[in-house]
Formats: structure tokens, C-alpha cells, sequence
């Protein structure tokens, strides 16, 4: 992974597991000097990490901000290629719009671009998205799979079935299932939108550009009064505050591994996934088309991850992009 030298000192610290670390052991280790690294960590202080000095000992770690840099992400990391490069932004108007042109300028197979706060965030059909400065996810991750235009939209599946399996793998006081084909709710309120992009030729993905927002750490009085009956966030379903970096590094980790199982086996091991987690199926909905309005059951996704409806009289009707309403 690439990072710079303050983010190399940072990860050490992350990674110390509470422990100092000697200055003259952190200039040897690095190939730098001792007042390189005190200038460092100046910065570092800067940014919201606190540290003491332990004679004898060196530094240690006392107080670390909540943020999702580059160094926080990583000490969570068990992937080869995806989160290995992160552009991380204070604030931007949108990672979707920063990954276009990376992905465009040559970005490498899992470059992710992560915001903690977006003045212009989109979901789909162009929709604003809420983008709580500190609180949230909001990134975008450019991938580069060998695949072809028409099966770019099973990605946002295969994101999802990731999303929901990271979250699974933290936290145990609630089970957040996936409405088709972006969101994920946690007891019908949203938490979590994707939003899949392609950049392609006519024949073959350039890269596709996967979109993420969650709602992590906000409270009830984070949202405005017209979300309170649509959305959540993991903290409230949790009843704690949650370590953002640690998710995106979990979700980064089940990314990789569920994108390489799609393209070494296809979309079944993936379908078969996405229909555990799946608050769609054998439901009654109605989905919206931009033609018309449809009615019936949600009966299951195809191979290609079409949603399938069988109405009142038993037609079976398959659903390639609409707003859904689950019905209770």
C-alpha cells in the first residue's frame, strides 16, 4: 500500500496495540530522522491524535480522532488490491466524480475514494444524498473486472452481498437485509445506498465506479425531520458508537474476495448469497418503472439478477431497474 511518511508513522502507531514506540526506532525503521518524525507527529497532533511521552520508552498513542484516512483504513486491511490505494478527502463534491477521472487517468484495480463529508453526493436517478461530515461511509471504489458491459450491474449484488456480510461480521444486535437492487435496510429503514457506475467500450468494462454510502455513526437528530421515518444508521441499531475505518477496511476485504468469486464462478455463488440476505423476496411490492407501476410478489432474481414478480394472475414479470416499495 502506498502512503505517505505521516500515514506510515500513523499505521505504526495503530498497529502498537497500545504499546510505545521509540522515536529512534521509528527514524531507523523508516530511513528518516529523529526530527522527522517529531515534525510528524506535529502533524499528526494537528489532525486530532494525541500522544504522551514515556521516558525511557518513547511515544505513545493516547486519544485518535475518528476519521477514514489512508493509515486508519489500512490497519484493517487483508486485501491484495483493493483499498491498497486511498485518495482521501476532508471534504469533495462527490467521489463518484473524483473516481471518473481517476478511473479515467489510469487508477489502479481497487482505488478507493473516500470523503468525510460531500457537498454534492448523488444516488441513483440523480438523487441528493445526505452526507453527514464525520458520521458515514462515503466512498467510491473503481474496479477493473474482465467482464462485459451487460453484466456490469450484477456488481452492485455483489456489493451489496459484501456490504451486508462486513456488517454482519462486526456487529450483533441487528440483521440488515438487502432491498433490490441497491439499498440496505435494517427494520425497513434505510442505511445504506449503492450507487454502480461504468465506464466501457462496446465490447468490454473500462472500470466500473461502485458508489457506497452509509449511515455509521449518525444519531436521530443528525437527519432532517423528513428522514426520520425512512433512514437509520448503524449506531442506532448498534446502541454504540462504531470505529467508521474498521467497516470500510471489512467491506473493502469481502469486496475483493466476492468480486474474484464472481469472476473465477459466475454469478450463482453470489445469487445464492444475495438471496439469504435478501428482505425482497417472497415479499409484496410494488415497483415503479419509469413505464408504469407493477404489483405482485417478489419471487427471486434471475441468473443475470433481474428481479422477478409474479402477479395476481401468475404472470411472472422481470424487473431490470425500478423503485421498489416493500409492503408490509
Amino acid at each position: 500500500m502506498t502512503l505517505s511518511m505521516k500515514d506510515k508513522i500513523l499505521k505504526r502507531f495503530l498497529l502498537a496495540s497500545g504499546e510505545p514506540i521509540s522515536g529512534q526506532h521509528l527514524a531507523d525503521e523508516l530511513g528518516i530522522s529523529r526530527t522527522a518524525v517529531w515534525k510528524h507527529l506535529q502533524t499528526l497532533q494537528e489532525d486530532g491524535y494525541t500522544f504522551d511521552t514515556i521516558k525511557k520508552k518513547g511515544y505513545l498513542l493516547t486519544n485518535k480522532p475518528d476519521r477514514v484516512d489512508a493509515a486508519s483504513i489500512a490497519s484493517f486491511l487483508s486485501s491484495d488490491r483493493f483499498g491498497q490505494t486511498i485518495e482521501y478527502f476532508e471534504e469533495c463534491a462527490s467521489t463518484q466524480t473524483i473516481a471518473h477521472e481517476l478511473a479515467r487517468n489510469g487508477a489502479k484495480d481497487g482505488t478507493v475514494v473516500i470523503a468525510e463529508t460531500q457537498t454534492d453526493g448523488k444516488g441513483r436517478m440523480s438523487r441528493p444524498w445526505e452526507s453527514t461530515k464525520g458520521k458515514g461511509i462515503w466512498m467510491t471504489v473503481i474496479i477493473k473486472p474482465d467482464v462485459l458491459p451487460h453484466q456490469a450491474p450484477q456488481f452492485t449484488l455483489v456489493a451489496a452481498v459484501s456490504i451486508v456480510n462486513a456488517i454482519k461480521s462486526l456487529y450483533s444486535n441487528f440483521t440488515p437485509v438487502i432491498k433490490w437492487p441497491n439499498d440496505i435496510l435494517i427494520n425497513g429503514l434505510k442505511c445504506t445506498g449503492i450507487l454502480t457506475e461504468m465506464i466501457a467500450e462496446m465490447d468490454r468494462v473500462q472500470a466500473l465506479l461502485i458508489g457506497i454510502g452509509i449511515n455509521v455513526n449518525q444519531q436521530r437528530n443528525d437527519f432532517p425531520d423528513t428522514l426520520h421515518s425512512i433512514a437509520t444508521s448503524l449506531s442506532i441499531e448498534e446502541n454504540k458508537l462504531l470505529n467508521r475505518a474498521e467497516l470500510v477496511g471489512t467491506i473493502l476485504n469481502y469486496l475483493e474476495n466476492y468480486s474474484d468469486l464472481y469472476i473465477s464462478e459466475g454469478f450463482s455463488p453470489i445469487k445464492k448469497l444475495w438471496e439469504e440476505a435478501s428482505g425482497t423476496i417472497g415479499k409484496q411490492i410494488k415497483a415503479t418503472t419509469l413505464t408504469e407501476v407493477i404489483q405482485g410478489k417478489a419471487i427471486g432474481i434471475t441468473e443475470s439478477g433481474v428481479l422477478e414478480i409474479q402477479l395476481e394472475n401468475g404472470e411472472i414479470r422481470s424487473i431490470y431497474s425500478a423503485d421498489i416499495e416493500v409492503k408490509e
